[in-house]
């Protein structure tokens, strides 16, 4: 890997202890890119390098929590926990991967990657929020730590004991990303107070069939009627042993059961404000569990009801519905549209959506996420979105090896000279502006993808 990491002005936040540590951070990265591309390594060298490495982001992370409290900062509980993630869950895992592998250039590489996109990313979007006073308040409802690590224990458990696999939490706050092919369930329970309890557990489906499919010894390569079946249960008795864990979980009363595709899970998820959002990978496939609770009344709105009279059938246009999108959207090609608006969202998904499969992410962070899971093939990026603006974006994901490659088309609201030329010296493969008619916006999309086959046909 020959990256090097360029710190730019704009990291400095203002706050000395707080960008004398990031600049630390950088040159101790930048020095192990440096040691990478030597041929003769010391596996003993590296490993000190690394291990000085997360000395110093362990200790960066307890100076700028205590400037968090020194300030009275809003979100100081949920800006620890991100430091927590990535202190015992992120840097273990690669560090694990190191030794496992003894320090492959490929695991070392890894290891690089993940940090610099983490540290570029965290810098630019929750420490910048530190001193703007702005609380990121996507996860306002989710529960302590404490019960997010015991309720994280459980599923892991319950997944170990169910069907012997080694699962991971790799995140808990999941954002409602897509998966690369998932199967989407959601429960409605009432209680005897009027409250409504919604929980959703979303399988890839390979994960499906290597587990449920193995014990029932089907050739399936795919979901189909009989494995879906056989699903529904078992989330159903997943969610019954998780449900134990609730309070007075023995009034819970089950008023729905659904299956959702993406769109639909993807609508009704963004209207939520979950307790628990937990995403894992179990090694054969992606897991998430999802819960939510309102005092709203009971609404069935999206999805395909299940029930016992109708289950048959029910599946089975599921199934079959399910499949004629993965088809539609296997034949066409992935455009990740990132703005912080609403209206250009919906605007860029009614105007590209019958010849695209458009997926939309409202931040830097959630765009990051979605491009793990579902890899696009293009992204129209928002160039003055607030607190991570669009050439942020843009450096997280140059910054990640997997990732550098996907090319990425600014939209901005500003043409005149000085603007544009901003946007040109950041080398994007191309820029729109929002003023341009809906089909001027399409017609460029079309001879961007136009253009690229034409280069891959000549290769």
């Amino acid at each position: 890997m020959s990256n090097q990491l360029v710190w730019q002005e704009r990291y400095n936040l203002g706050v000395e202890i707080i960008d004398k540590e990031h600049k630390k951070l950088f040159s101790i990265l930048n020095k192990l890119f440096d040691f990478g591309k030597q041929e003769e390594k010391s596996q003993w060298v590296c490993q000190e390098a690394i291990k000085y490495f997360r000395d110093h982001a362990i200790q960066h992370f307890a100076d700028e929590e205590a400037y968090m409290l020194s300030v009275n900062y809003e979100g100081f509980e949920m800006h620890r926990r991100i430091h927590k993630n990535f202190r015992e869950r992120t840097l273990p895992a690669l560090e694990r991967e190191l030794e496992l592998t003894n320090y492959s250039e490929e695991a070392v590489d890894h290891f690089l990657s993940v940090c610099a996109g983490w540290l570029i990313g965290h810098s630019l979007i929750e420490d910048y929020a530190i001193v703007k006073g702005e609380h990121i308040k996507q996860w306002v409802n989710l529960q302590a730590e404490e019960e997010q690590a015991v309720m994280g224990q459980t599923i892991i458990g319950l997944l170990h004991s169910m069907f012997q696999l080694d699962s991971r939490l790799i995140s808990d706050c999941y954002s409602g990303e897509k998966f690369v092919d998932g199967i989407y369930f959601r429960f409605i329970y009432g209680t005897k107070d009027k409250k409504r309890w919604e929980f959703f557990l979303v399988f890839e489906e390979k994960l499906i069939v290597s587990t449920i499919g193995s014990v029932m010894d089907t050739k399936s390569e795919a979901v189909n009627t009989m494995l879906m079946n056989a699903a529904r249960y078992v989330a159903r008795q997943l969610l019954e042993r998780i449900k134990r864990y609730f309070p007075a979980s023995d009034q819970f009363e089950l008023k729905e059961e659904q299956l959702l595709t993406y769109e639909q899970f993807q609508k009704v998820f963004e209207k939520q404000q979950p307790q628990f959002s937990l995403l894992f990978d179990t090694g054969k496939g992606y897991f998430a569990y999802c819960a939510t609770a309102t005092d709203d009344i009971l609404q069935s709105e999206g999805g395909i009801s299940i029930l016992t009279e109708n289950a048959l059938t029910a599946v089975e246009k599921y199934l079959n519905q399910n499949e004629v999108e993965k088809k539609a959207a296997n034949s066409k090609k992935k455009v990740l549209v990132v703005d912080d608006s609403d209206f250009m969202l919906k605007t860029l998904q009614d105007l590209l959506g019958n010849d695209y499969e458009v997926m939309v992410a409202k931040s830097g962070l959630s765009a990051i996420r979605g491009i793990t899971l579902e890899r696009p093939d293009l992204i129209l990026l928002d160039y003055e979105m607030p607190v991570c603006d669009g050439s942020q974006v843009l450096e997280m994901i140059r910054a990640e090896g997997d990732f550098a490659d996907i090319p990425i088309i600014f939209l901005t609201s500003r043409v005149d000279r000085e603007s544009v030329k901003k946007v040109i010296e950041l080398k994007p493969d191309g820029y729109l502006s929002k003023s341009l008619q809906p089909a001027d916006v399409k017609r460029e999309v079309d001879h961007f993808f136009e253009k690229a086959a034409r280069r891959s046909a000549k290769k």
